[in-house]
């Protein structure tokens, strides 16, 4: 699970990755700190070439921009993300309902710092809960894999292809945020959406990141540059998608 927390002041900023992290290397190894930010801009910025699961925000961010408003712009691009606000003003909860962004926990800053810490591991903890349940959710278009001690959520609308991994039994799925390996079958991939296309026994591609399809040579070149071959088995198949 990929957190961005977003915060101005750079000893709460520290303090929140310092608890992050700690938590994380000792208790849930898959969660992992994408984007530590001190502007709503980075994390605007970052968000529309990169995704991330849980967001952490200040509501003042010394910005024209502010937590409510950023974590709005978040919603719009992403409904499944998970939204905590850690805030010092306590009366700003109520427009987190104004703004609609359905936020998973509002944490009121405090100078016990230990209960601080408590809170947000606690809030952290039911994220990532949300997380999990995110890949057994046939609604949610997520493919959920374990890499290593690591669960991963990759929303298929992220994922350029499949291909068989030198590794017997193994899949090598190529996305947006990185690629990836885990055990599984091209043929049960196939039956996750219809926008997942066999191409080759060796290769499932989604048709959405199909850039161009050199027929004479049987190779498809997907939008990311990479190139995946196409069987006379599968031809029709292609073909078929893109008519």
């Amino acid at each position: 699970m990929k957190v961005i927390i977003c915060e101005d002041d750079l000893e709460q900023r520290q303090f929140l990755q310092n608890v992050i992290r700690r938590y994380s290397s000792f208790h849930l190894p898959s969660i992992e700190i994408a984007l530590c930010a001190s502007t709503p801009e980075e994390v605007i910025s970052y968000i529309e070439n990169h995704s991330a699961e849980c967001y952490i925000l200040d509501i003042e961010l010394n910005s024209s921009i502010n937590g409510l408003e950023l974590a709005r712009i978040i919603r719009k691009q992403d409904p499944l993300a998970t939204i905590i606000f850690v805030t010092t003003f306590a009366n700003k909860l109520k427009l987190t309902f104004k703004y609609k962004v359905a936020a998973l926990d509002f944490i009121i800053k405090t100078s016990n710092q230990q209960l601080l810490a408590n809170n947000i591991i606690e809030a952290l903890t039911t994220a990532y809960q949300h997380y999990l349940t995110l890949g057994h959710n046939s609604s949610t278009k997520v493919l959920q894999i374990k890499v290593g001690e690591n669960i991963k959520n990759i929303r298929y609308e992220d994922i350029y292809y499949f291909e068989t991994s030198s590794i017997p039994h193994k899949i090598r799925v190529h996305s947006k945020n990185g690629i990836y390996e885990f055990y599984g079958k091209l043929k049960d991939l196939e039956k996750l959406d219809p926008r997942f296309c066999r191409s080759h026994n060796s290769y499932l591609i989604n048709i959405d990141y199909l850039h161009e399809y050199d027929v004479k040579n049987k190779i498809l070149i997907m939008e990311n540059g990479h190139e995946c071959l196409v069987s006379y088995r599968y031809a029709k198949n292609i073909v078929k998608h893109l008519v």
